[in-house]
């Protein structure tokens, strides 16, 4: 005999947006038939109840008409959507429109189901699938905007995030610093004791920023050995202070024992002046141009 299924114990948490309370049991009674999943289903007859109950927590997906008596159309979507980007929705409505199912998915849905047409396999296979899909999108989503090695930003992550904050500084004519930092002698480090001591050097200097500056600062590593920080909380004196910190971390690291090499980094600052507002590429090439010009010191001194 075949092996019988098990159910899941962990139940699958969903949310409901539907005015219509004959639909709403129908699709009640259809989840309570399925035998090889449970549900914990939670169920809203407006828009407005619906995000109060995103905003608590708690769901894994959505299942939301489209006609509700506080909202009509794709409106619908994109207000849930926007409400909680991360949260998979199956849009479920009584309209069989091609076109409109297509919009929908484009607008930020998982998937389309027309009302009276999903049995309940269809409909688990539906959530099932519209929850995995968003996983891999976050998936892919964090692997287009991290560094693979350290677990930073990348130059594309930190670009996005910058320029973020640069036009938040703008608006709150609030300055802000960003450090421009390459460490120093790492292809001596790959080509005297090998690439994963390079690795280990390139996490250690990860680890050093991340003592240095706050949660609230963007750290990324822009590739190579090249890394940025945009100070976004910051006094007059914010840089000096920042700056002093991190020589004062690196010098301890430093002085551990049983170390095989000195970490060594050249940093460039530069101030974001709300008053004279660029670029993200334009302070990044100003701070370059600044570490460069500590790097050839160095080499002088």
């Amino acid at each position: 005999m075949p092996k019988a299924l098990s159910v899941d114990t962990k139940p699958m948490r969903v949310l409901l947006i539907e005015d219509n309370p004959g639909d709403a049991r129908l699709i009640r009674e259809t989840l309570a038939a399925v035998d090889h999943t449970r549900f914990e289903l939670t169920h809203a007859d407006c828009l407005t109840t619906g995000l109060m109950h995103l905003a608590q927590g708690g769901m894994d997906i959505v299942l939301l008409d489209l006609t509700l008596p506080d909202s009509q159309g794709l409106e619908t979507l994109v207000k849930t959507h926007t409400h909680l980007p991360d949260m998979p929705i199956v849009v479920l409505t009584g309209l069989e429109d091609e076109t409109l199912a297509v919009e929908a998915v484009q607008a930020g849905a998982q998937d389309y189901l027309v009302k009276g047409q999903a049995n309940g396999q269809l409909l688990t296979r539906a959530l099932r699938y519209a929850i995995e899909r968003q996983r891999l999108q976050e998936e892919l989503r964090a692997l287009s905007l991290e560094d693979g090695l350290t677990g930073l930003r990348n130059r594309r992550g930190f670009g996005a995030l910058a320029e973020q904050e640069l036009k938040v500084a703008q608006r709150t004519r609030r300055e802000m610093f960003l450090f421009f930092l390459d460490l120093d002698g790492l292809k001596q480090i790959n080509d005297t004791l090998g690439h994963s001591e390079g690795d280990a050097a390139l996490l250690e200097t990860t680890h050093l920023l991340q003592e240095t500056f706050r949660d609230s600062d963007i750290l990324a590593r822009l590739g190579g050995d090249e890394f940025a920080v945009l100070a976004v909380e910051t006094v007059e004196d914010c840089a000096d202070i920042l700056a002093a910190r991190l020589q004062k971390n690196l010098a301890a690291r430093n002085a551990r024992a049983n170390r095989s090499y000195q970490l060594s980094l050249s940093v460039g600052i530069t101030r974001y002046d709300p008053e004279s507002p660029c670029s993200i590429d334009a302070l990044l090439a100003r701070a370059d141009g600044l570490m460069y010009e500590e790097k050839k010191r160095k080499r002088k001194a």
